[in-house]
């Protein structure tokens, strides 16, 4: 049984001329690197910017909702938005429904 342990202790050792294990993962962290700008970092800046909107409604703004729908705020609520669709006509949809002003492009889209 003692003899088997330098024989292990050799396998785990890299051989002469192998690259460490930090080169090795090196790959793998330039990977990450480039996932986390290239696609989480925009998304993320993307959402701050759609909760800097929702947060800014106020009454009488004129919107636009993800539906199409085209209207003005009459009343605002923590989780809704009573809009004014025509004369008499309210309709209450979420907040998270709304992605513009009248008249401008959607805040969800990147430029």
């Amino acid at each position: 049984m003692n003899s088997n342990i330098p024989f292990l202790v050799a396998m785990g050792a890299p051989s002469p001329g192998a690259p460490s294990a930090w080169v090795q993962l090196l790959p793998f962290v330039l990977v990450l690197g480039i996932f986390y700008f290239i696609i989480l970092l925009p998304m993320k800046r993307r959402q701050q910017k759609v909760q800097a909107f929702l947060a800014g409604l106020k009454d009488g703004d004129r919107i636009v909702t993800s539906g199409g729908l085209f209207g003005t705020i009459t009343r605002l609520g923590d989780q809704s938005v009573q809009l004014q669709i025509a004369n008499n006509v309210r309709v209450e949809i979420s907040r998270n429904a709304v992605v513009g002003y009248q008249g401008q492009d959607p805040v969800t889209t990147e430029k």
